[in-house]
């Protein structure tokens, strides 16, 4: 008799395809996370100063905080059908390809660059592309360990307070363990990044400076979790459509007693 194929599963299926989206989120949201922007003038509206510890400034963040908020709703969905393991499993992979992106994009900026290469961009205001490049991959070290630490230890708090809220609960109020568990982590997050960044790192940030930036963070964080719970649902729903109402009741009978 013939045994199925791995691959025809639809819920290994569908752990590739989560899996893989949360990996390609991480990866990229730590290579675009180099540049600054302007949330006010990316909206259009009039400049918003908070003044925090004594601290002012206006809403600045990191590109990469476009793709966070799609990491926390793909860590809630994993988390809600392949339990503690999934997640953990993704996570470390996702910090190796961290990592491993790192280790490339400092390999490229070592290589010699073509002589016709480093003035080729000139016409577009960039008159050294080597000094360009370098720039922009080549990330401080304790901006990468700051992010790599603070993600995965993010992750871990995540998992562990998810499933808490979820032994608590049952099987209702999606919307709380997900909630929940970010709210915890991410204030973990958003602290320790700064931290080891900014603090620790050779910039020696003042603490009234690292506390008001890192709370400006969390917050910007926490109130994209909170739009993004229609999308948690959504996600939910499309999984029972793909898998059938029995299997997806197997898959979160098996994540909640993991």
């Amino acid at each position: 008799m013939n045994r199925p194929r791995t691959l025809d599963d639809r819920a290994v299926r569908l752990f590739i395809a989560l899996a893989a989206f949360f990996c390609v989120n991480a990866v990229l949201a730590e290579f675009i996370g180099v540049k600054i922007f302007a949330l006010e003038d990316t909206l259009g509206i009039a400049p918003f100063e908070w003044n925090l510890f004594g601290q002012k400034g206006s809403l600045s963040f990191t590109a990469g905080t476009l793709l966070w908020p799609m990491v926390f709703i793909l860590t809630d969905t994993i988390n809600e059908f392949f339990g503690r393991r999934g997640v953990k499993f993704i996570s470390w992979v996702a910090v190796a390809l961290i990592v491993y992106g790192f280790l490339f994009a400092f390999a490229a900026i070592a290589l010699a660059p073509a002589s016709w290469w480093v003035t080729a961009a000139q016409s577009q205001g960039v008159p050294d592309y080597q000094k360009a490049f370098s720039a922009i991959f080549g990330q401080g070290m304790w901006t990468i360990a700051g992010s790599i630490v603070a993600f995965l230890l993010g992750q871990l708090i995540d998992v562990a307070v998810f499933h808490r809220i979820r032994n608590a609960t049952g099987e209702k109020h999606v919307w709380l363990r997900a909630t929940g568990s970010t709210a915890v982590s991410q204030l973990v997050d958003s602290f320790v990044v700064l931290y080891i960044a900014f603090v620790l790192g050779p910039q020696k940030w003042p603490t009234s400076l690292f506390l008001a930036v890192s709370t400006v963070n969390y917050a910007y964080k926490m109130l994209a979790a909170i739009a993004l719970i229609p999308l948690l649902y959504l996600m939910r729903r499309g999984i029972r459509v793909y898998l059938g109402a029995a299997r997806e009741q197997e898959l979160r009978e098996e994540a909640a007693a993991d």
